[in-house]
């Protein structure tokens, strides 16, 4: 039964704690040799002189077994020949007995302080399974759906100024192309209206040109009659000058007294002719100089007013130029104020979405936090359910060591009732 119920404990100790430590092999020969030879070897009290077989039983403390029924002296030292037991093996016996007790008492008490550790242990992990329990109960009820209300809200506001900024910025990007659109046309019109006013001016000075150069022409010819006018005069002067001495000569030689007074008279005459002929020359030259100076007025105030047209045509276009200008610079402005603007709603936009990812990281730490806080509890649960299987397991063998006790209780009872009878 020792035997027995020593491999039972064996095998349960060793599947949940571990291999137990071993007997010498003087124990296990002896307790082998004390399981086959157990009923024929048994030494009587009378013959041990009343020593004492000492022990544990199940309560843990020597027990101490003496024969109840005295022998008589003489019989003392009396041994049948079937019951003769060596006193060596005898010994050994109860040695390895003792050892086995002894072996078994410390494996109890290392039994019972890794048992209360693990009720310490157990313990504290319920304890803290309870705080974790709430901890988690609590951060379910509350913080996770605030927290997830108020990230929602903030990123609802995000992306409703993220659409804003974009509807601002589609709306100036609209906007400049339509000034960029309103710019050419300004352009193309202004363009236009240069090249039409050039053209005309073209005309009216090709017009004044041709006008000039007509007059030009005319005076010219004009002058050119003038001067073989003039010719004609003076050549018809000089004949009738010539034919005038000829008839003054032949005057003179058909009347010599009167000479002085006819060339009195022909010089006379002569000299009226002169003067009418160069009063004639000069109204004419008067009148062709007043109707050149007519002309020339008339080329000059043409001139004059070309120039005006010209210099206005000039005022418009530096007006339109700079209409132009101050179109361009409010075009640059709008645009600097639009890559400004568009700047800054880069910039907002990626405060925003660097809050988003800010926001969104704290949700997927708060996420692996609440995972971290359920794989523990898994453990811990996983841990309590080890520790109940253990401690089932160990109360099993806190039962099969009391009934292992009270079976050794009885053969101890047999063994002395058999000692009283010897």
């Amino acid at each position: 039964l020792s035997t027995h119920s020593s491999t039972i404990r064996a095998t349960s100790y060793r599947r949940t704690f571990g291999p137990p430590p071993m007997l010498s092999p003087v124990s296990y020969s002896s307790s082998r040799l004390a399981s086959s030879s157990s009923a024929t070897r048994l030494l009587s009290a009378s013959s041990l002189g009343g020593s004492l077989r000492s022990y544990r039983g199940g309560g843990g403390g020597p027990l101490l077994l003496r024969s109840s029924t005295p022998v008589a002296p003489s019989s003392r030292y009396t041994y049948s020949s079937a019951e003769k037991l060596d006193f060596s093996v005898a010994d050994a016996l109860n040695q390895e007995f003792l050892a086995t007790r002894s072996n078994e008492k410390q494996e109890l008490q290392e039994l019972n302080d890794r048992f209360a550790s693990f009720i310490e242990k157990v313990r504290y992990l319920e304890t803290q399974n309870a705080a974790l329990l709430a901890e988690l109960g609590q951060a379910r009820s509350q913080e996770p759906t605030r927290a997830g209300d108020l990230f929602q809200d903030e990123l609802r506001e995000l992306r409703r100024q993220v659409d804003a900024l974009g509807k601002d910025r589609d709306r100036l990007q609209v906007e400049r192309d339509n000034l960029a659109e309103d710019l050419a046309a300004l352009k193309l019109d202004e363009e236009l209206h240069k090249r039409e006013d050039a053209e005309n001016n073209l005309v009216l000075f090709r017009k004044d040109v041709d006008d000039a150069t007509l007059s030009r022409l005319e005076l010219e010819r004009k002058i050119e009659s003038l001067m073989d006018e003039i010719e004609f005069l003076k050549k018809l002067h000089e004949e009738v000058g010539l034919a005038s001495e000829q008839q003054v000569q032949v005057e003179v030689e058909q009347a010599k007294p009167d000479l002085t007074a006819a060339l009195r008279e022909i010089r006379t005459q002569y000299e009226s002719i002169a003067v009418k002929n160069l009063q004639e020359s000069e109204e004419w030259y008067k009148s062709k100089f007043a109707d050149l100076s007519d002309a020339a007025n008339r080329n000059h105030e043409a001139l004059r007013q070309a120039k005006q047209e010209m210099n206005e045509s000039r005022r418009q276009i530096q007006s339109l130029t700079c209409e132009v200008d101050g179109l361009k610079g409010t075009n640059e402005a709008l645009l600097r104020q639009m890559r400004d603007l568009e700047d800054q709603y880069g910039m907002e936009i990626g405060s925003y979405q660097e809050t988003v990812s800010r926001l969104e990281q704290e949700i997927q730490h708060m996420k692996e936090e609440m995972a971290r806080h359920l794989r523990e509890y898994q453990d811990l649960l996983n841990v309590k359910m080890a520790l109940d299987i253990e401690i089932a397991t160990y109360r099993k063998l806190l039962e099969g060591e009391e009934s292992r006790c009270i079976i050794r209780g009885r053969r101890d009872s047999l063994l002395e009732g058999s000692s009283a009878i010897l």
